[in-house]
């Protein structure tokens, strides 16, 4: 199966529609499946005095609040929909990540394929309901999260999926998602994000067998959401089972920003896609039977029976007479004791080998 690949532009365009368009295109070359955007309203988003996140103070200026830096890098809603008309004329998913109500609001009219809830919002229920109430396919990230905040998520993306109107309050989701049968519509609309919420990630905080822990406990797709400098984790969670992967990109990680230098470059994009292809492939079916390309070698390479002495016809084989050797023609050497002790059909020479009419003698 192939593996969905977000190419997570998120801010990396500075608060540039240029540089916006470029990262687009950047993605599509590459050839990822979608590329990605963060739609967000910064007086919504957070509170003007609060600080930023450890990583941002290294990456950005100290002196600078959070508020400060993401209003740098909001883009308009008009830009948006150009970034998603942009996506449209050269054959990429535009998707974007909405972090409050008034942006989730807007990119339902732009009629997204898929939404995605960010790790922050896995607990905000308000907007987990708005969400999926618009009944597409949702990608839910479970960084910082819980298996306990995993469930409650996914209880109200359920209530939403089964009912017309807002809860009343919390015990109503929680008895409504106890039913099995109300769980059921969630196989078809959620993937979970592994994720780890630190930048970069480090090796020992990756945990990527949480991945198919979530899949066995909720019963739902699974992927990753990479963080790491480079992307070997984001090839093992593909060879663990992620149907999706996602993994941040720049055009240069030079450029001032919080999230330029723990991102992929243009042309490590390029190999990062061509390589999840490459393991798409190396994956397979599942189903283990010989492949094509080993018949060849499969007919010089097994053993088959051979009259290891000058045999004559009627004469019994015997552990000195009878045994295996390559051969293209003859028995198979599973038919070994079959063949033992029984009297030969015709003369053999030393080393020839067993012929089918042996089996009808």
């Amino acid at each position: 199966m192939k593996t969905f690949v977000i190419a997570e532009a998120g801010v990396n365009h500075n608060g540039s529609l240029d540089l916006a368009c470029q990262l687009i295109d950047a993605a599509k070359n590459a050839g990822a499946d979608a590329v990605k955007f963060q739609t967000f309203k910064t007086e919504r988003l957070v509170l003007e005095k609060t600080p930023k996140a450890e990583y941002q103070k290294v990456t950005t200026s100290a002196d600078e609040s959070q508020y400060e830096m993401l209003k740098k890098l909001e883009l308009s809603f008009d830009e948006f929909r150009k970034l998603k008309q942009h996506c449209e004329s050269i054959g990429i998913e535009f998707m974007s990540t909405g972090f409050d109500s008034e942006s989730i609001g807007f990119l339902q009219s732009l009629d997204l394929a898929r939404y995605k809830i960010p790790s922050g919002e896995l607990t905000n229920a308000p907007l987990v309901w708005q969400v999926a109430r618009q009944r597409k396919p949702i990608i839910l990230s479970t960084g910082m999260a819980s298996l306990g905040e995993i469930e409650f998520a996914l209880a109200v993306i359920c209530f939403a999926l089964g009912q017309d109107n807002p809860p009343a309050n919390k015990t109503q989701i929680l008895q409504y998602f106890s039913q099995e049968v109300n769980r059921r519509p969630l196989a078809n609309y959620v993937t979970l994000l592994h994720c780890t919420s630190s930048y970069p990630t480090q090796a020992q905080d990756v945990n990527l067998n949480a991945m198919q822990s979530m899949e066995k406990c909720f019963g739902v797709a699974v992927g990753y959401s990479d963080h790491t400098i480079g992307y070997v984790a984001s090839l093992a969670a593909v060879a663990k089972g992620a149907t999706v992967i996602e993994k941040h990109f720049t055009l240069s990680k030079d450029l001032p920003g919080p999230d330029h230098k723990a991102s992929l470059d243009v042309q490590e994009l390029t190999r990062f896609v061509a390589d999840i292809r490459e393991l798409d492939q190396m994956l397979g079916d599942g189903r283990k039977v010989p492949q094509t390309a080993e018949f060849c070698n499969r007919l010089i390479a097994r053993q088959r029976l051979v009259a290891l002495k000058a045999v004559k016809k009627g004469e019994l084989f015997t552990p000195e007479t009878l045994g295996t050797s390559r051969s293209v023609s003859g028995l198979d050497a599973d038919l070994y004791w079959d063949l033992l002790y029984t009297k030969a059909s015709y003369d053999y020479e030393a080393m020839e080998a067993v012929c089918h009419h042996q089996l009808n003698h």
